[in-house]
Order: C-alpha cells, then structure tokens, then sequence
C-alpha cells in the first residue's frame, strides 16, 4: 500500500470493525477509510469457522437491519425461563409482555461474521476512497496515516494483548450443539447451578437442537470435556433436569475461559476503541457483541459527521473533541452493561446461604414486579439510552 492519509484505520476486521467501516461510509460514503482486516479474504476459509451461537438483542438486529447484515438463519427467541437449580425462585419473561416480535436471537458467531463481510462489500460499491486491507501478522502497516485510529481488535478473555481492569471468574463455558427429546420452539432456558449459569438455546437447526453454553470452574469443564458423549449427556441430564425430555446426542463441545477485562478510558488523542478490544464480558447476560455494535454504530455517527465537515474543520483537536464526546456518550450504557454482567456472572457462582436465598427472592420480585422485569429486559434488548 502507497503512502496515503486517510481520515481513520479502523484496526481489526471481524464482527465490531466490519459493522463499524459499513455505518461509516453508509453514512458518508465519501469517507476515506482503511480496514486492517487479519482474516483470509475468501470467505470459503471462513465457512467451517467458529460455529458458536452468539446472543444478538432485538435491539442489534434493528442496527444490523440498516446495512443490511442480518443472517437468514438465525433463532428467535420468544420466551426465557430463568431458575435455580434444586432451589426456589424462578421467572418468565415472554416477547408479549414487551410487545416486541423477540426477546432476542441466536447466530452463529461465524455467520454474524460472513453477513457482515458480505454487507461491507455493497456497500464498498459505491465508497471509491474505502480501502479493506488483508494483512497477516507480519504485514507492515507502518505507513498508513489516519487522522483517527478505531481499535476493534477484539479478541476473547486471556488471548488479548492488554489487562487494565476486571477479573478472571475462574471459570469456563463449554459450548456445543445438543438434541433434547421434547423442546418447545424459540424457548430459551438458564439454570443457575452451583458452578455457574447453564444456558439451553434455540438454533436454527430446528426446535430439537439447541445450544448448549454450561459454565463451571475450569477442571469441572475440562473434565465434562473429557467425558463420552453418554457420559457427558447423563451428567447435563442430571444438572438440568428434565424440563425439556432427554438430551440425546452432544457434539461440537469446545471451552472458552471466561473473564472481564475493560479499559476504563476508550479513547487517547486520536485513539478508541471498541467491541471487546474496550470491554470483555463474561456471557451470563448474552451482552457481550451487543454492546459493540453499540459502540460501533454511535462511533460511525460521530466520525461520519465530523469527516464529512470541509478540510479546515478536522483539526486533531477536533477529532479528540469528537472522540471524548462519542466516550461520553458511550459511559452510562457501558457502566450499566459492564457492572449488570459482572453482577449476576458473581451472585449466580455464590453458594453462601443468604445470597441463594436473595437469588430466589430477586427472580420471583422479576416473575411477580413487572416493571422490574420489563426494565431488566429492555436494558438487555436495548442497552441503557
């Protein structure tokens, strides 16, 4: 790449940065933009990727929905039954008490990832100074220069190159794909076990396959790992119950360990960052790549305004001046998030006495206190706005 300036590097092309480049020049197409992207170019090397099902809010999808990047195979979720394990207290939420069409939806994380790819190259038809760089770890990037640097990096707990602040829950998820006998459709299940949450979600396999996200200490998983698959499918049958019928096959079990690291400044001069570059969350409340969409979307409306302003008007000043407000903006939504995620990812592991007994206490105030719920559940569909 030939020496040029460019109003901003948008530094890391998966899911965050991919959605961040396409608001921004869906907004200003004029904009002269560069994405470091280190994923292979063809998508075909992507399509046996990550299979994970990731928790997007009713709320990303409407975000999505303007640039055209929701996935068709997706699962909505209508209803979520949150209880405790061998304990009382229990809660429904349901999309009818928030007249909404969903609670929220279950995307592969490698779908969420190609859509957008796909997304980002229409519009690229139509933005002549966009340039989507492919670099792998060795390319030198040493002469961009951007007016503005957007770190979107990403990156999963204990794989990132930076630790300011949060804490490691001594934890991991174990994920999979999982076949119960008697499923009901778009019902979305979270145990609360000694160990920690135990999600059963909807795929868009059908109502019979769901996803499995089991959380427990890392030699509890590593161990569940281990396991046959009848061994393994005993071991969730006995932990879960039997609310759904038996569980009947397992596959594609992997772990992720879980942990919260977050910059308590977003932004340095012309610097920000976002997605999981800024914050990782641990995944009880599913908030974690909804919250970066969030990030990404108000970053673009930002940027996009001020480079769209003639020359003399995007001094360096101008553009800290823009990035302090976006973080600013950014501060309740990402303070309640964070703070929300930590909290339950901490009550929900405790087997102290009275905290099991305020847990049950706490879902049957949301069964039995409406606008408790329905204010729980809009920060999860929304954010905090």
């Amino acid at each position: 790449m030939s020496a040029t300036k460019f109003d901003m590097v948008i530094q890391g092309g998966g899911p965050v940065g991919l959605a961040c480049a396409a608001w921004c020049l869906q907004k200003f197409p004029q904009a002269k933009i560069v994405l470091l992207d280190r994923n292979p170019a063809d998508d075909a090397d992507l399509a046996a990727a990550d299979s994970r099902g990731i928790a997007l809010s009713h709320g990303s999808k409407l975000l999505l929905d303007t640039i055209n990047a929701w996935p068709t195979e997706c699962a909505d979720i209508h209803r979520v039954h949150v209880s405790q394990a061998g304990r009382f207290g229990r809660a429904l939420m349901t999309r009818e008490e928030l007249g909404q069409d969903a609670l929220g939806h279950i995307v592969r994380y490698r779908d969420i990832h190609l859509t957008l790819r796909k997304a980002l190259r229409a519009i690229q038809t139509k933005s002549s100074n966009f340039i989507w760089e492919h670099i792998d770890g060795q390319a030198d990037t040493s002469n961009i220069q951007a007016q503005c640097v957007v770190h979107a990096e990403g990156g999963l707990f204990k794989t990132q190159d930076w630790v300011e602040s949060g804490r490691d829950y001594e934890q991991s998820a174990l994920v999979g794909l999982v076949e119960v006998e008697n499923a009901a459709p778009h019902q979305a299940w979270e145990r609360f076990t000694s160990e920690g949450p135990l999600a059963v979600l909807p795929s868009h396999y059908g109502p019979n396959i769901l996803n499995l996200v089991w959380c427990g200490t890392p030699s509890s998983s590593q161990a569940r790992l281990a396991l046959s698959d009848a061994e393994f499918l005993k071991s969730l049958q006995d932990e879960f119950g039997s609310r759904i019928g038996q569980f009947l096959k397992i596959q594609d079990r992997r772990l992720y360990e879980l942990g919260l690291n977050y910059r308590k400044e977003i932004t340095q001069g012309n610097e920000v960052w976002i997605g999981n570059a800024a914050q990782t969350l641990h995944p009880v409340a599913g908030q974690g790549l909804n919250l970066g969409l969030r990030d990404a979307y108000l970053l673009a409306e930002k940027l996009s305004a001020l480079f769209s302003k003639p020359d003399d008007q995007k001094t360096p000043l101008a553009i800290e001046n823009t990035l302090q407000d976006y973080a600013q903006s950014r501060k309740l939504d990402r303070s309640a998030t964070i703070g929300l995620t930590d909290f339950m990812a901490r009550i929900f592991t405790s087997n102290l006495l009275p905290i099991v007994i305020g847990r049950g206490l706490a879902l049957s105030a949301l069964q039995w206190l409406p606008p408790i719920k329905t204010a729980l559940a809009r920060q999860m569909m929304f954010g905090r706005r």
